[in-house]
C-alpha cells in the first residue's frame, strides 16, 4: 500500500531524487520514506533558516514570502501576552490535564467560537478538543476516520502540509478535485469548487477501487483566498451527506478577512447542519492572532465517538498547562480583541495587500484579487516558455537564488504550471526589498523570452493565459507591434473588456453619479 503512493508522491512533487536517495539501514521502510518526504516547500524553508534576512546583521539574506505567517502584529501580541493576568502558575497547570484540554480552556473556546462564528445556539465545551496545532488535528482526524490506504477528498490547489499531516502517520491518501483557472460551465470565478467537480472526483476514485471517507474544506481557502458563500457551504455539506462522507472544515483564517466588502460564514453559524455527526470544524490561534510559534489548535465536533478517539491521541499532541492558561486569557478578552487587535490587524493586512498587489499591477502580472488570509495567488505563466512544472521549479529556484522565497503551484498540487503564492503579511521594508528582488527576476526572464521569440514565429496565445473576470486582475503582457497587427478584432475587444473589468472606472462612474 505504501509503495505505489510513495512513488507517485516522489514523482509528482520531486520530494526526493530517486537516483541519489540512499536507504538507511537504521530505518524502517516507513522511516526511510518519512526521511525522504520533502519537496520545494521544505527545501526553501531550510534554506531560509540557514540564511535569514536581517536588516542589520544579514541584509543579503533570504526574505521569506513563502511561509504563511503574520509578521505585522508582534507589538500588539507581545504586549498582551506579557500582561499580569497571563502569568498565573497554578499547581493544576503543572500536572497532567484532561487529555481533551483543561475544562476552563474548552469552556472559553466554546464561548469564543459561539461569538465569532455567530452560532445560532451556545456551543458546548464537551464538544471541544485542544491539540498542539491544526497539523496535529489533521493527523488525528485522518487516523480515526480512515483505515490505512483509504482516502480523503480535497480540492486543489490546497495547503500542501495537509498531505504530510494525514499520510506520514495514518497512511491516508488524498483524492484531488482538480480545479483550474478557466471559467466554464457552472463556474463563475477561477478555481471554483462545484458539486459537479466533487461528484466526478469521487466517482473516479471509486472506479479505481479507492475508498473515500471524508472531504476537507478550507474556508477561507489557502492559497486562493476564496471565502465560500453560505449556499456553497450548504451544497458541499449536502453532497457529503449523500455519500456519507465526514467533512473536516478548516477555518483557521476566519478572523483574517481584512476587507469589509467580504463576509465570512462559518459552518458553526449555519442554522442547520445537514449531517452534524459527520461535520468537524477546526480553528487555531496561529494565523488569526499572529503567533505561529504557539502551537494551539482546537476541534469542535458533536460526535462524541470522534471526540473521544481524537482525545486519546492528545496524549501525543497535548498543549502544556501554562500555554492553555494564556490562550484562555487571550480568548476571553473580547474588548481588546475587537477594539484593539482586530482593528489594527485588519488595517495592516489591507495596507500590505494593497502594496503587493499594486506592485503586481505595475509589473503586469495577473493575480486573484481576494480579501482573506495572508497570501496572493499569482499567475506567472507568461514567464514559462514551455509551460511545464519542471520550468516552474526552475523559476522557483531562480527566485530563491535571488534571495526571495516564494511557494510554487506544485507545492499546492495546482493543475496548471506557473501559479505561485506570495505571503504579504510582512513589514514594509521587507515587502519593498522582496518585491524588488522579484521584479529583477521577472524582468530578466521576460528579456530572455523576448530574445527567444525573435528567433521563432510569433505566438499569439500568451495573452490569453489568464482568465479575465471580475475576480482576476488581468494585465496584458508586452506584445511586439508585428504580433499586435495580426490580432483579430475579437481579441482586441476581449482585451479591452478585460482591462475594463480589472479597473474601478465603472464603479466610480455610475449612471446615478453622472445624473
Amino acid at each position: 500500500r505504501v509503495r505505489p503512493l510513495a512513488k507517485r508522491r516522489v514523482d509528482m512533487h520531486s520530494f526526493c531524487n530517486a537516483s541519489s536517495f540512499q536507504r538507511s539501514p537504521y530505518l524502517s521502510a516507513r522511516g526511510n520514506f518519512a526521511s525522504a518526504f520533502q519537496g520545494s516547500t521544505e527545501e526553501g524553508y531550510k534554506a531560509y533558516h540557514a540564511d535569514k534576512y536581517d536588516e542589520d546583521k544579514n541584509p543579503n539574506g533570504i526574505i521569506n514570502f513563502g511561509t504563511s505567517e503574520n509578521k505585522l502584529c508582534f507589538d500588539l501580541m507581545s504586549k498582551r501576552l506579557t500582561q499580569a493576568d497571563m502569568n498565573l502558575m497554578d499547581p493544576s497547570l503543572l500536572q497532567y490535564p484532561d487529555w481533551k484540554g483543561h475544562l476552563f480552556l474548552r469552556e472559553e473556546v466554546a464561548r469564543f467560537l459561539t461569538y465569532y462564528c455567530k452560532a445560532p445556539a451556545p456551543l458546548k465545551a464537551e464538544n471541544v478538543i485542544v491539540l498542539n496545532g491544526c497539523g496535529s488535528l489533521f493527523s488525528a482526524l485522518a487516523t480515526v476516520l480512515c483505515d490505512p490506504g483509504e482516502a480523503i477528498l480535497i480540492a486543489t490547489p490546497f495547503y500542501g502540509g495537509i498531505t504530510q499531516s494525514i499520510f506520514l502517520y495514518g497512511n491516508v491518501k488524498l483524492v484531488y478535485v482538480y480545479l483550474d483557472s478557466k471559467i466554464t460551465g457552472a463556474s463563475t470565478r477561477p478555481f471554483q469548487l462545484t458539486v459537479e467537480k466533487l461528484e466526478k472526483a469521487l466517482q473516479d476514485a471509486q472506479a479505481e477501487g479507492v475508498t473515500v471517507r471524508a472531504l476537507i474544506l478550507l474556508n477561507p481557502q489557502n492559497p486562493l483566498g476564496d471565502i465560500y458563500s453560505l449556499s456553497e457551504l450548504r451544497d458541499y455539506l449536502e453532497f457529503a451527506k449523500r455519500h456519507e462522507l465526514h467533512v473536516i472544515v478548516d477555518e483557521i483564517y476566519m478572523l483574517s478577512v481584512f476587507d469589509e466588502s467580504a463576509t465570512f460564514h462559518s459552518v458553526l453559524g449555519m442554522d442547520r447542519l445537514p449531517d452534524p455527526q459527520r461535520t468537524h470544524v477546526m480553528w487555531g490561534i496561529t494565523k488569526d492572532f499572529a503567533v505561529s510559534g504557539i502551537r494551539f489548535g482546537t476541534l469542535y465536533t458533536e460526535n462524541q465517538d470522534v471526540a473521544n478517539a481524537v482525545a486519546s491521541l492528545c496524549y501525543f499532541h497535548g498543549v502544556c498547562g501554562p500555554v492553555q492558561h494564556k490562550v484562555a486569557q487571550l480568548l476571553r478578552d473580547r474588548d481588546w480583541i475587537n477594539q484593539v487587535y482586530l482593528r489594527a490587524n485588519h488595517a495592516r493586512l489591507k495596507a500590505a495587500h494593497t502594496y503587493v498587489t499594486d506592485e503586481l499591477k505595475t509589473l503586469g502580472v495577473p493575480f486573484l484579487n481576494r480579501n482573506a488570509g495572508f497570501f496572493v495567488w499569482i499567475d506567472f505563466r507568461k514567464y514559462l516558455k514551455t509551460g511545464t512544472f519542471e520550468e516552474e521549479l526552475l523559476l522557483w529556484k531562480r527566485f530563491l537564488d535571488n534571495k526571495v522565497l516564494l511557494s510554487c503551484g506544485k507545492a499546492f498540487e495546482c493543475s496548471e504550471p506557473g501559479w505561485f503564492r506570495i505571503i504579504f503579511a510582512d513589514k514594509t521594508h521587507r515587502l519593498q526589498l522582496g518585491m524588488q528582488r522579484i521584479r529583477k527576476v521577472l524582468e530578466e526572464r521576460e528579456q530572455e523570452i523576448l530574445a527567444e521569440e525573435k528567433e521563432q514565429p510569433c505566438q499569439s496565445d500568451q495573452d490569453g493565459k489568464a482568465d479575465s473576470t471580475d475576480e482576476v486582475i488581468f494585465v496584458s503582457r508586452h506584445q511586439d507591434p508585428i504580433c499586435a497587427s495580426n490580432s483579430s478584432l475579437g481579441d482586441l475587444i476581449g482585451l479591452l473588456q478585460q482591462q475594463m473589468r480589472s479597473s474601478d472606472w465603472l464603479q466610480k462612474n455610475t449612471a446615478e453619479q453622472f445624473a
